[in-house]
């Protein structure tokens, strides 16, 4: 491929020695990658090509990503990883010292001498980090020895004063930071789809029309400082540094875009970010209804990519993931591009079935429903289920939270930004009702991941003394807010009857959380009733699983149990472990065993329209692996007084035949209902998904027998 144009933001062209001058640039290609990953494609008299793998070491790779901008190498991979390249293989048996400035520095066979193939095409994996102020655009010209290397630091919205206190903002001028200075892009080559990265890239999923009158006479009125070329995008990048360079602009000062004059774009945010005058929020956006969502994510804007398919969610497969379909996926959920296409179940694993395969995307559908897909590929586990990481729009939601006094920065008492008296001050908040659900869009709101605990005393936190009183009360969250200020309030009229001070709330938060989820197939296949004397309940009497009428019974009596096995998975990313220390479990004489949670699930039986009729509970008397994935080793075993818990990728299986794994129906008339389990009911435990944690079936009872059947997980 010989273009003459390379991607924006790629490595500047190198002069290995002054006497025999060899231009190079360097790009990382491939598919199923990240941005900092991929084949090692090499720029060289005027084309593209590939470099062999033969004797290619750690250093060599260390060159290539400083080269590329990055602080160094992770790893290097041989035999075509990422793909195999196209065109000549350029560099063969590559040695470098590591302290080259240069790939072309190093010592090789030459440039296009090798007898390898392009299943050899070497690839690395860079560090995330890039080396400060090291951002370039590039631009070969063909047929030309020299190179033009501008650096571009940086790309912004700058919308007009009137604009400025709009939140987010979605409309202004596209200015480059190009060594230091901002600079603008004329427009007489710049076309809808360069507009749609812009927006894209900035976390919106749209585009839309402009007052072109109105700008044309505010630029009128400044003056202009253009940037040398023009840009090229096909509307797929997820960014502007991945778009190609247009033709070079002779910079003639206001006379420079004669034609045009310096781009603008006006972006469509999604309905979760529609812009306000003011930085808050009244009230949080629900879609209704959507055919794809997001669980397991840490952050606003990504998360395990799920699909609606005849009623049941189901995952995607990673197999042939890429950008194209995760922006897609990102889009129709309001956002902007996708910043990454996760794979092999990096955002926990699903369960039920996998509904896609083998994805492809043009990058311009309106749904991922609409993308083709294999339908005959079976085979896929949810190990290989596709995630995103979207880009979402600068709300400035982390502006106006902190918290203080804790040890580290993702804990400590929460302190919110509000007006008073007409400045801006901070404060407390109360801790009256404060729970899981008003923590979780706490660490959400500050980017700092999932909720480990809520906090209704934090006297041990000092925060800072001038932000003691108490500013906001009666927070009630659903957990879907992506802000404090969206969750219902008291206002400005505070009530607080405990005082602020030490019941001042406050957080821990976490980048890993577990993620439980009931096997509702095993509920369904094991359901049966069992008529049980009282004489032989007496230790699941003094704990509390049966009904109240048990209390008077005489021990000759039968009680009427529905019985079940549940087998509980942990998705998640970390391991399920009981708030409660070894040293505070409670020891229960009866049936000789430890609780490590009081309640660890519910067990309710419900008429049609939702009212309780009876009830169970199961304590965690031996939360362990019952059993685990292929290669996941167990870690948590009860026997002599053991560590409870539950490894990722492993299960706790509660037979029937256990005590408490009931509902006592002893009083209940034939009839239908609704049988539902909640795990976790108090959500003691931090979990990246609290809506997979309630299964419900349909139950019919005629007296003698009940039927179990439609049981599903979540909201359906």
């Amino acid at each position: 491929m010989s273009t003459g144009k390379s991607d924006l933001f790629s490595a500047p062209a190198c002069t290995p020695d002054q006497n025999f001058p060899v231009r190079i640039q360097l790009r990382l290609a491939g598919e199923k990658r990240k941005h900092y990953e991929g084949r090692v494609e090499v720029y060289y008299n005027n084309e593209w090509g590939t470099i062999c793998d033969d004797d290619f070491d750690m250093s060599a790779a260390h060159v290539v990503c400083r080269e590329l901008g990055y602080l160094g190498a992770v790893s290097w991979s041989p035999s075509a990883k990422y793909g195999k390249g196209e065109g000549r293989i350029w560099l063969d048996n590559v040695h470098c010292t590591g302290r080259e400035t240069s790939l072309a520095d190093c010592q090789s066979n030459g440039f296009g001498f090798s007898d390898c193939k392009h299943s050899e095409d070497v690839g690395v994996v860079c560090t995330q980090k890039r080396i400060p102020g090291f951002q370039f655009i590039s631009y070969l010209v063909p047929g030309h020895n020299n190179t033009l290397d501008v650096r571009v630091e940086d790309v912004r919205i700058r919308a007009t004063y009137s604009q400025r206190k709009r939140v987010p903002i979605t409309e202004g001028f596209v200015e480059l930071k190009d060594a230091g200075k901002w600079r603008q892009i004329c427009d007489e080559d710049w076309n809808m789809m360069n507009s749609r990265v812009v927006c894209g890239m900035y976390g919106f999923p749209g585009v839309k029309g402009f007052n072109t009158r109105a700008y044309k006479l505010l630029s009128q009125r400044r003056k202009k400082n253009y940037w040398g070329f023009s840009v090229n995008c096909t509307g797929n990048e997820a960014h502007l540094s991945s778009c190609r360079m247009g033709k070079v602009l002779k910079l003639v000062g206001n006379s420079t875009c004669v034609r045009g004059m310096p781009v603008v774009v006006s972006c469509i945010p999604g309905r979760a970010f529609a812009p306000t005058q003011s930085s808050g929020f009244r009230k949080a956006y629900r879609p209704e209804q959507p055919l794809v969502r997001l669980r397991g994510g840490a952050n606003i804007g990504e998360g395990r990519v799920e699909v609606l398919k005849n009623g049941v969610w189901g995952t995607v497969c990673d197999d042939n993931w890429d950008l194209k379909a995760a922006t897609v996926v990102c889009r129709e959920l309001g956002f902007g591009t996708a910043k990454e296409a996760l794979t092999g179940g990096r955002m926990g694993q699903g369960m039920g079935p996998v509904h896609m395969n083998e994805v492809e995307c043009s990058g311009f559908e309106k749904s991922l429903t609409g993308c083709f897909f294999n339908k005959d590929s079976l085979g896929c586990s949810h190990e290989e289920d596709a995630a995103v990481r979207c880009h979402v729009p600068a709300m400035g939601f982390h502006n106006r939270l902190r918290l203080g006094g804790g040890r580290n920065p993702s804990e400590g008492r929460v302190e919110v930004l509000a007006e008073r008296n007409g400045s801006l001050v901070w404060g407390t908040v109360c801790s009256e009702s404060w729970g899981i659900m008003e923590a979780m869009v706490v660490c959400r709101q500050l980017g700092l991941g999932f909720a480990n605990n809520a906090f209704q005393e934090t006297w041990y936190w000092p925060g800072d003394v001038s932000a003691d009183s108490v500013i906001m009360s009666g927070v009630r969250c659903s957990g879907t807010e992506m802000s404090l200020a969206q969750c219902l309030h008291h206002g400005k009229h505070i009530s607080c009857p405990k005082g602020g001070g030490r019941f001042a709330a406050g957080v821990s938060c976490t980048q890993t959380a577990s993620d439980l989820v009931l096997n509702a197939e095993v509920v369904e296949q094991t359901t049966y009733l069992e008529d049980r004397p009282m004489y032989a309940l007496q230790c699941a009497h003094e704990e509390n699983c049966l009904s109240s009428t048990a209390n008077p019974a005489d021990q000759g009596s039968y009680r009427r149990l529905l019985r079940f096995s549940s087998q509980i998975h942990n998705n998640g990313l970390s391991d399920f472990r009981p708030r409660a220390g070894q040293h505070s479990w409670i020891w229960h004489e009866c049936h000789r065993h430890y609780h490590s949670m009081e309640v660890f699930t519910y067990y309710d039986l419900l008429s049609l329209n939702g009212t309780k009729v009876a009830e169970g509970h199961k304590a965690s008397f031996c939360l362990e692996d019952t059993q685990c994935d292929e290669g996941i080793e167990k870690r948590y075993a009860c026997a002599n007084f053991g560590q409870q818990g539950i490894t990722v990728g492993c299960w706790d299986t509660y037979r029937h035949d256990i005590d408490c794994q009931w509902i006592d129906i002893t009083d209940v008339k034939p009839g239908d209902y609704i049988f539902q389990v909640v795990i976790n009911p108090n959500y003691e435990v931090a979990e990246s998904d609290y809506t997979n944690n309630i299964m419900k079936c349909k139950s019919r009872y005629d007296g003698h027998r009940i039927w179990t059947y439609n049981c599903h997980i979540g909201e359906l």
